[in-house]
């Protein structure tokens, strides 16, 4: 290895490429970028060996790293199953959480636990299950009965149970006795409508680095990396929240939102308080997390194409793409064929583009509030659900449909409100950026140990997506 300035090597562990950022601590800004197979499924050294072998190609030698953190969503990231009491309180607590923490969830449960849902849940292999149900002294008979069914089954995972306080020295004895693992974190809804999620989210990323990264084989690459710190969904989370809220010495973007276009899902996360701004505007349901992540398992460029297509109708994707049905038609045949397709004739390239517009316009139409007319006794009352992100800032994309798009800023602008439409509460008026050098996620595990140079490489990573740099501070 040759020497040189500070550096930091960032590694994402990822479902198809394992993908190497080199940063320069001292300049806060990208050095050089490598990539190589994943190859998780066999031995995950091999394909981190080929990424360090095209970095070093890169950089003409490899330095010596202060720092080499990682993130991983290899083998299809965190699995992870709820459950709660209520589908519309601790239910959807734990599922805040979850998806807060960058677990993909595959299954949420509610209730008592019937014989066919512990079926499922075990057939659902999830690599963790949050348990959730009750507040704070309040109910506590239906967690400590699907704490006792999932202890009977054959669920081999870690369970983070969040719920009833009163009830976890019972939980913990429970699995205890089965001989289960069992952590216990705070009630993700401690009282009536009031959400505390970061304690599961903690636990979340607990298991995530004792187990899961062994699980996945990761380990088997230690000597090579220092230290796989988080999912790499929470690591574009704090990514994103670091762009938005700064340093101490350095203002941040303030509220914003990221869409990240993926092969199998799009992602939305959004660093906003949300709260009404309308007047008379009275929100209804559940609090909504400051930092929130919205998963779309069937907006997937590659793996859910035909989804995409169908959601938003195949007609209007042809006449955004300016081409005929049968020319959508086909390629989403080759899409299914083959999942690593790239487009090259000019018709593919235009549908590509309407299908990332359409993910965008889709994932941030269910990320965004609403807002609807609730006809009460006394009177007409306008209620908000979910999060107001009408005055956000800053929106950024990210995701190679995205990048590498001919015009950047018209597939961000899918995600944009339309004033035609009121009762949607998406961004109107942000400015655009693009994180072209995928390194929101890379700023995210910087973050953990040089802030500073992590916020420098966040702001350095994004350009304007329509030529403008409307970075504060940047000129």
């Amino acid at each position: 290895m040759r020497g040189g300035g500070d550096m930091a090597l960032l590694i994402d562990f990822g479902s198809t490429y394992t993908k190497l950022r080199a940063v320069d601590l001292d300049a806060g800004a990208l050095a050089a970028a490598g990539q190589g197979p994943s190859t998780v499924t066999t031995d995950v050294t091999i394909g981190l060996e080929a990424a360090m072998a095209d970095l070093d190609r890169h950089m003409g030698g490899l330095p010596d790293f202060q720092y080499r953190l990682a993130s991983s969503s290899a083998a299809g990231g965190l699995r992870m199953v709820t459950v709660g009491l209520v589908k519309e309180l601790t239910a959807e607590a734990a599922r805040r959480a979850a998806l807060g923490a960058g677990a993909r969830l595959v299954g949420s449960f509610s209730y008592r636990l019937t014989e066919g849902d512990t079926v499922a849940i075990v057939d659902l292999a999830p690599d963790v299950l949050l348990l959730s149900g009750g507040t704070d002294g309040g109910n506590s008979e239906v967690i400590l009965y699907n704490a006792a069914r999932l202890a009977e089954s054959p669920l081999a995972c870690p369970v983070i149970a969040a719920g009833n306080r009163n009830a976890a020295d019972d939980i913990h004895a429970i699995f205890g006795q089965a001989g289960k693992p069992i952590l216990i974190a705070g009630n993700v809804m401690p009282a009536f409508q009031e959400l505390d999620i970061d304690p599961a989210r903690a636990a979340i990323r607990q298991v995530f680095i004792d187990r899961i990264v062994h699980a996945k084989g990761i380990d088997r690459a230690a000597e090579m990396f220092d230290a796989v710190l988080m999912p790499t969904p929470a690591a574009v989370m704090a990514g994103a929240k670091l762009l938005s809220e700064g340093t101490q010495d350095r203002p941040g973007l303030g509220p914003l939102a990221v869409v990240d276009i993926g092969g199998a899902t799009t992602d939305v996360h959004s660093i906003a308080g949300g709260d009404p701004t309308g007047e008379g505007v009275v929100q209804y349901g559940l609090p909504e997390p400051y930092e929130k992540r919205t998963v779309e398992g069937d907006l997937g460029m590659r793996h859910n194409a035909r989804c995409i297509v169908e959601t938003q109708g195949a007609d209007r994707i042809a006449a955004a793409a300016g081409v005929t049905a049968g020319a959508v038609e086909d390629w989403l045949l080759r899409i299914e064929g083959d999942v690593e397709i790239l487009p090259e004739r000019p018709e593919d390239v235009a549908i590509d583009a309407a299908m990332a517009r359409a993910a965008v316009r889709i994932a941030m139409r269910r990320h965004a509030g609403s807002v609807r007319i609730a006809h009460t006794a006394a009177g007409p009352v306008t209620v908000q659900e979910g999060k107001d992100l009408t005055a956000v800032a800053a929106l950024v994309g990210t995701g190679g449909a995205l990048v590498h798009a001919a015009a950047p800023a018209g597939v961000l602008a899918a995600a944009l409100g339309d004033r035609s439409d009121r009762t949607s509460l998406r961004p109107m008026n942000p400015a655009l950026f693009v994180d072209e050098h995928y390194l929101l996620y890379a700023a995210g595990l910087l973050a953990e140990v040089a802030p500073a140079a992590a916020f420098a490489l966040a702001m350095n990573g994004i350009r304007a997506a329509g030529g403008k740099d409307e970075r504060r501070g940047t000129g």
